[in-house]
């Protein structure tokens, strides 16, 4: 008994070294700061805003959704990744841009700056990777991509989507969710993050 006690013990603080050694070792940009959910939203954000570069505009966005996705199926079949980035929110257009006027940064959702630019962060580069693995390079086959037809708006932000992309794959037609929401702002179009359905 004492030794499978000894062992547990051991097991534990291994576990938890490998967890922090992999923590320690993740992107500072894709680990959120220090998350306090007892600080006043305002406070927050003003931290959150005091790491960033004041954003009036979408840097690299482009005039219309449409040449937004043209652009997005010629980075793809290019795999230009430098490209696919220039297209989604940046960090510094996340804090001044977008998250004051977030849904989910209002109730009774609540999330802090930090929290949901990590959850989209998380999301993009996930989606992204998977994107550059399943359909980068060649002919996408691109036909045609269709949204919701009516936007969300939140502050001076539209936000479209879901949307979908058809193209050819295999000889056939398919339906695929290749990235996430598109957000519209000041007549500049960009995507506010890659997470996709592959």
């Amino acid at each position: 008994m004492l030794r499978l006690f000894t062992f547990l013990i051991g097991a534990s603080t291994a576990l938890g070294a490998c967890a922090e050694r992999e923590a320690a070792a993740a992107p500072p940009a894709h680990r959120p700061t220090h998350v306090d959910s007892i600080l006043p939203r305002a406070e927050a954000l003003r931290r959150f805003q005091a790491s960033a570069r004041p954003a009036d505009g979408l840097a690299h966005g482009v005039p219309s959704r449409d040449a937004l996705v043209h652009a997005f199926v010629r980075a793809l079949e290019t795999r230009d990744t430098a490209g696919l980035r220039a297209l989604a929110l940046t960090r510094d257009e996340y804090a001044f841009l977008y998250y004051p006027t977030a849904s989910q940064g209002l109730p009774p959702y609540d999330l802090p700056p930090d929290l949901l630019w990590f959850m989209l962060q998380s999301a993009s580069d996930k989606g992204l990777t998977r994107l550059l693995a399943a359909r980068a390079g060649g002919g996408l086959g691109y036909e045609r991509y269709r949204c919701d037809p009516e936007p969300s708006r939140e502050g001076a932000n539209l936000l479209w989507g879901p949307c979908l992309v058809r193209h050819r794959r295999g000889g056939r037609m398919v339906t695929e969710r290749l990235f996430g929401l598109v957000i519209e702002r000041a007549g500049q179009f960009k995507f506010v993050s890659y997470g996709n359905k592959l």
